[in-house]
């Protein structure tokens, strides 16, 4: 068993100002997409250009952030916001979904894809990599903040917190839909890919991976089970990603299309 040390939210406060970690986390994350689109895009044969690499990254970064918390709101917190008009405003209060961000990322990316005259699957393929080590970040924010804790356990390595010991399920998800996520999905999209193929690794192995760790992870308190006393919300989002994965695979090795963005040797 290990002893929770009860961390601080707060990393810096100075008068009314105060940065949480959580925010940092967020930022840290946002500069590794960034760095590791710039990686990607400088690599031979790209027909991405470091210009493109920032205004993807800006169109991202406002998908996750109005995503996340609007997904938070309508998938979790519709509750709150029955009682506070301002809720889905009050992003001090905490308060973001995953898979909320990930729909406002598919929309601003693909608004960025029109506007540029891009392929929408092929800007989608470029992008998802990226977010990989953010949700590593983000995690280990959770843990700082001391929310999304697991169900209590006896295994060895969980956490004494307020007197029981739980499993430390944000590190779980770090762990997986974090670091191994992003080894998975950066190596595969390292070589050139069929079109959406990129796309199918990630929703499908996030999927996978949410769905099962949800089984050790605590629900919301205010939503509960959904159904037979272990059914998750996140389960219940976590599906449409992985069955979206395995049709975006099936489709991608069948028409074999090739990615545009890697331009076609001459």
């Amino acid at each position: 068993m290990l002893q929770y040390p009860g961390f601080n939210p707060i990393a810096i406060e100075i008068g009314p100002v105060k940065v949480h970690w959580y925010g940092i986390m967020y930022l840290i994350g946002f500069a590794a997409a960034w760095w590791l689109a710039r990686m990607r895009a400088a690599k031979p044969r790209s027909t991405w250009k470091p210009n493109d690499v920032d205004d993807l990254i800006f169109y991202a970064m406002l998908g996750v952030i109005l995503g996340g918390r609007i997904g938070y709101v309508l998938f979790y917190g519709i509750g709150f916001w029955a009682k506070d008009v301002w809720y889905p405003l009050k992003i001090w209060e905490g308060g973001m979904s995953f898979h909320g961000g990930l729909l406002g990322v598919i929309v601003a990316i693909t608004l960025y894809a029109i506007r540029h005259h891009r392929n929408v699957a092929d800007v989608y393929d470029f992008t998802v990599p990226l977010p990989t080590l953010g949700l590593f970040f983000g995690r280990i924010g959770n843990f700082i903040n001391g929310e999304l804790w697991g169900k209590p356990t006896t295994v060895p390595w969980g956490f004494n917190v307020n007197g029981q010991v739980r499993h430390p399920s944000q590190l779980y998800e770090a762990l997986l839909e974090g670091l191994v996520l992003f080894v998975v999905v950066w190596w595969f999209s390292s070589r050139p890919r069929p079109r959406l193929a990129t796309s199918g690794v990630f929703l499908l192995g996030y999927g996978i991976a949410r769905f099962f760790l949800e089984f050790v992870r605590l629900p919301d308190e205010h939503i509960g089970y959904l159904a037979g006393g272990w059914l998750t919300m996140g389960q219940v989002l976590s599906l449409p990603m992985i069955i979206t994965g395995i049709v975006f695979l099936l489709y991608a090795y069948r028409v074999r299309t090739p990615s545009g963005n890697v331009a076609i040797a001459q």
